[in-house]
């Protein structure tokens, strides 16, 4: 049975494979080369227009007029606005789970260069979340709201990255590094959630006096307890 857990990730469905088919317009035919250089384009100022405009604002006309096409034809891609931030968030799947799974499986999770692992994963997250604000925080506000295919983007975009830290804290537990009675995956996804929540937050947080850097240092502390069971590097 999948596990869930919210605002961590459970263990969801694979994703749906990046086909030309699946990309269909709205009246079912699968769109050329030119289709899709006109779906990339209004999906690209869909994303530039959220750097300005609450989504709840996010009108089609606007996001026509922006890609240089009429609504008439941003209607035979999406049936609103919204369809277009989904396929938006369902791009970022595949790169988030990418960029914040390399360095777990990377490594390494032994010595002192595990914690520099922890440092690089911790730094993973900060920047994604960074580079991606305006669409994660739609993503979060929409799910948070009980809108069940946001909710799902958002465990699909981290449900990998959770299972790949829970085998890494297996391995420990198998060790004897960590408590014998530790759950891995409920530990994973404790450590989820923080690094995602904090990555989301963090120039809140450093308006009462840190830094980035700091914030960086505090959640690879942590991971690093959290999966080896060991006190950080001083």
């Amino acid at each position: 049975m999948p596990r869930a857990a919210d605002p961590a990730p459970g263990r969801a469905a694979t994703d749906p494979p990046a086909d030309p088919a699946d990309l269909r317009a709205v009246d079912g035919r699968v769109p050329g080369r030119r289709g899709l250089a006109t779906r990339a384009r209004l999906l690209d100022q869909t994303r530039e227009l959220l750097g300005t405009t609450s989504y709840r604002d996010l009108k089609v006309v606007d996001i026509a007029r922006a890609a240089g096409t009429s609504p008439a034809t941003f209607y035979q891609y999406f049936p609103d606005a919204e369809s277009a931030l989904q396929a938006l968030a369902d791009e970022l799947v595949g790169e988030g789970r990418a960029r914040l799974i390399s360095p777990v499986k990377e490594g390494p999770w032994a010595g002192r260069a595990a914690y520099d692992t922890c440092e690089r994963i911790a730094s993973a997250f900060l920047d994604f979340w960074d580079e991606h604000r305006a669409l994660l925080a739609v993503i979060d506000l929409a799910a948070t709201e009980g809108d069940h295919r946001f909710r799902e983007i958002r465990v699909r975009l981290l449900n990998s990255f959770t299972e790949a830290i829970a085998d890494v804290i297996e391995d420990q537990k198998a060790a004897g590094r960590v408590p014998a009675d530790l759950d891995p995956f409920a530990s994973a996804s404790v450590l989820v959630a923080m690094l995602a929540q904090v990555s989301g937050h963090h120039y809140g947080i450093e308006r009462y006096g840190t830094t980035t850097r700091e914030i960086r240092r505090a959640l690879a502390r942590l991971l690093y307890s959290g999966v080896t069971g060991r006190k950080p590097p001083g």
